[in-house]
C-alpha cells in the first residue's frame, strides 16, 4: 500500500512574479483555501497517511498555515466568536518538512525524501497542478494502477503538439484504460517528441528511484531533472503512465489560475 507522499514546494515560483516574491504560489487562494490544501486533501482521500513537504527558507508561510493557532483560537473564544473556530480546521494528517537549500530541480527535491520514504512505494504530488475530478482524485487513479502493476506510474495528459516543449513527454505502447507502458521519456523536447502524452504533476514511485536520483548529472536548465531519473529507471524495471481523467489547472500560468478560481466560485 502507498502510505507516504512527497510534495515538492521549494521552487522560486518565477512564473508568478512579482507576487511570488512574498506569497508562495502554493498559498495562492482558490476559494477560501490555499492551493496546497487541495493537494493535501487529494493525498488524504487516496489513503496517504504521512506527507513530507519540501520547502525553502522563503516558504515558512506553508508551515505556519498547517500549524495550529492557539493564540487565534483563544482570541475567538474571548471575543465570543467561537462559531468561527471551525474555519481554522486544517487537514488532520502527519505533515513533515525539510528544506531544499537551493532550487536545483525536481529531481534534487525528491531525493531529499529518501530517509522519510525508506523502502516503500511513495506518491509525489506537484502543488502547481490542481486536478479537479468529479470521481476519484488523480493520485488515487495512479495508486490503483500501482497496486495492479507493482511498478512506478506517472500521470499523463494528452497535449497539443505545440505545447509539448513545456513538458516531459513519454513514448510507449498503449494498453487499456488509458495506461501506457513507457519505453522512453524526454524532458521538454524541442523537436520530434515521442508522442503527444505529457507528464503532469502526479507520480507513484518504487524506492528504486532514489539511487538514480542520487547519481543524476545536471540536466536541462542547469537542474537535476526527475525525467532523467525516470529514463534511467526504465533500464532496470518497468514504468507505466496513466492518462488521468480529471481537469488539470497549472496555477503557475495566470490564465489557468484564473480559470480554476472562476470554476470553484461557480461550484
Amino acid at each position: 500500500m502507498v502510505k507516504k507522499a512527497i510534495i515538492p514546494a521549494a521552487g522560486y515560483g518565477t512564473r508568478g512574479l512579482p507576487i511570488t516574491k512574498v506569497i508562495p504560489k502554493e498559498m495562492f487562494p482558490i476559494g477560501v483555501k490555499p492551493a496546497i490544501q487541495y493537494i493535501v486533501e487529494e493525498a488524504m482521500e487516496a489513503g496517504i497517511e504521512q506527507i513530507l513537504v519540501i520547502v525553502s527558507r522563503s516558504k515558512s508561510m506553508i508551515v505556519d498555515y498547517f500549524d495550529e493557532s492557539l493564540e487565534l483560537e483563544t482570541f475567538l473564544e474571548k471575543s465570543n466568536k467561537q462559531h468561527l473556530k471551525g474555519k481554522l480546521d486544517i487537514p488532520k494528517i502527519q505533515l513533515y518538512y525539510t528544506r531544499q537549500p537551493y532550487a536545483k530541480g525536481l529531481g534534487d527535491a525528491i531525493r531529499l525524501g529518501e530517509t522519510f520514504v525508506g523502502n516503500e512505494p511513495f506518491a509525489v504530488l506537484l502543488p502547481d497542478d490542481i486536478i479537479v475530478s468529479k470521481k476519484e482524485g488523480a493520485i488515487t487513479e495512479l495508486i490503483k494502477q500501482y497496486e495492479k502493476k507493482r511498478a512506478s506510474i506517472v500521470g499523463l495528459k494528452k497535449m497539443e503538439w505545440n505545447q509539448l516543449h513545456q513538458y516531459g513527454v513519454i513514448g510507449g505502447k498503449k494498453e487499456t484504460d488509458g495506461l501506457y507502458k513507457i519505453d522512453n521519456i524526454v524532458e521538454k523536447p524541442k523537436a520530434d517528441p515521442p508522442s503527444n502524452m505529457a507528464v503532469v504533476g502526479r507520480y507513484v514511485f518504487t524506492p528504486a528511484i532514489f539511487p538514480l536520483l542520487k547519481s543524476l548529472q545536471v540536466g536541462k536548465g542547469g537542474e537535476f531533472q526527475l525525467t532523467d531519473a525516470i529514463q534511467d529507471l526504465l533500464k532496470i524495471e518497468q514504468c507505466f503512465g496513466k492518462c488521468i481523467t480529471g481537469e488539470r489547472f497549472d496555477i503557475g500560468k495566470v490564465e489557468d489560475y484564473l480559470d480554476i478560481v472562476l470554476k470553484m466560485k461557480k461550484e
